[in-house]
């Protein structure tokens, strides 16, 4: 299994970076062209050369000087800019990736009729790269039947067409049609980059995924929390949306992180808030993916005030009541008829080896114990993992077979146990 980057941090050099690529940023006349820039920058500071393609009407919205200073390269729009390089072949015959952000509703018309009016289309035509495009229009545009059929054509082809986000359009309208967050779409496209695809196979199927830690109020301030910072769980939802899926992400606390496009996020404290939204939504799921950090306990009691450590109610110690175990309850709901039997449930588990056992022997005790369909382990010991941009770990199958996950970008390693899941619902 292989990897590579998402995440807020800056800079980071990943799997699909260890030598710099070629890649064509191209940009379409959309109001949305300005966030160009921000993933021109996302790009460059990971160390690849950017050359930025964009159409004519691209530069009503951002001059070619912005891309060329960003950049450090030459723009062009037309076929006949310095024919003596013949750049309308050139440019996509040298690209390792190329990626159209903004792509807007008429580009992406021109691209699926193979139309050559233009340096970018032609470059699409010459380019046996991977090809990624971003789609920014208004929803109506969006969910047209042409443009539909468009992105159907696309991505037959092998092109990946990203889902937009949902979110503020121009003016005061709402809804699908926005650009994805740049730094969503530079870590997509390097996914691509690094040879790992987005293919359509888990349209239809609806995916539940927890993610981030839970937090247990000991008073109206303090709470017993931990590390996690929800980037896998927002990893798999964000690449679970782009395979396709229909997507419902429970979210305790996290980092802050753009929201995964297409889905949906319901904001949960507790463990047992967790449970109850779980209990609520688990029987309409066809996946169920636990990668939340569940708190194993709960203070027995919350104070209704803050603690004062001068007075008399100041805590001397914390009594603690043991929370619901969610991933037993749910294999005993599937196991009662309460959740579909063929519905698959994935579960997570943040191991330290200890004097007991290794990390793997604690992972694998805890699938036989559990009766999960698939548990990824990671080894979180001495800060690895949480709150981190790369991760690693196994894929534990409840016959105690364990496939390595080397380390890679938290999206690599969710679309490979994406990969896992679609293969155990194929044999369902």
């Amino acid at each position: 299994m292989t990897s590579t980057s998402p995440s807020g941090s800056p800079a980071p050099r990943d799997s699909a970076n260890a030598r710099s690529r070629k890649i064509v940023l191209g940009v379409a006349g959309g109001v949305a062209a300005y966030k160009a820039c921000h993933i021109v920058r996302g790009f460059t500071e990971r160390g690849h050369s950017v050359r930025v393609v964009p159409t004519e009407s691209a530069l009503n919205f951002v001059g070619a000087a912005t891309f060329e200073a960003l950049s450090g390269q030459h723009v062009s729009t037309g076929v006949f800019d310095r024919v003596h390089e013949v750049q309308h072949v050139r440019v996509g015959q040298e690209a390792d990736l190329v990626v159209i952000a903004p792509a807007t509703a008429d580009l992406m018309a021109r691209l699926a009729a193979g139309r050559a009016d233009d340096l970018l289309t032609a470059t699409c035509l010459v380019a046996s790269c991977p090809v990624v495009v971003a789609p920014a229009m208004h929803t109506e545009m969006w969910n047209h039947r042409a443009t539909r059929a468009n992105v159907a054509t696309l991505r037959d082809r092998g092109v990946t067409v990203l889902e937009p986000a949902h979110g503020r359009l121009t003016g005061p309208d709402t809804g699908a049609g926005r650009l994805p967050d740049p730094e969503q779409i530079v870590a997509l496209s390097l996914l691509r980059l690094a040879g790992r695809d987005l293919p359509q196979d888990l349209s239809g199927r609806r995916v539940l995924i927890t993610a981030g830690g839970t937090r247990e109020s000991i008073d109206p301030v303090r709470y017993l929390g931990n590390h996690s910072s929800g980037r896998q769980g927002f990893a798999l939802a964000e690449v679970a949306a782009q395979r396709g899926a229909e997507v419902t992400l429970i979210a305790g606390a996290t980092d802050e992180l753009p929201i995964p496009c297409g889905a949906e996020v319901i904001r949960i404290s507790s463990a047992r808030e967790l449970a109850k939204e779980i209990d609520c939504r688990a029987a309409d799921q066809d996946i169920i993916i636990m990668a939340a950090a569940v708190a194993d306990y709960r203070p027995t009691v919350t104070a209704p005030a803050k603690l004062k450590k001068t007075s008399e109610s100041a805590p001397t110690g914390i009594e603690l009541t043991e929370n619901p175990d969610i991933l037993a309850g749910l294999i005993a709901a599937r196991r009662e008829g309460r959740v579909p039997e063929d519905t698959v449930i994935v579960g997570f588990a943040a191991e330290t080896g200890d004097d007991s056992g290794s990390v793997l022997d604690h992972a694998i005790r805890k699938i036989r114990r559990k009766g999960c369909d698939l548990l990824m382990c990671n080894d979180v010991g001495s800060g690895k993992v949480f709150g981190r941009s790369r991760n690693r770990g196994w894929l534990i199958t409840p016959d105690g077979s364990v496939v390595e996950v080397p380390d890679g970008t938290k999206l690599e390693v969710a679309s490979l146990l994406l990969d896992s899941v679609v293969q155990i619902t194929a044999e369902r």
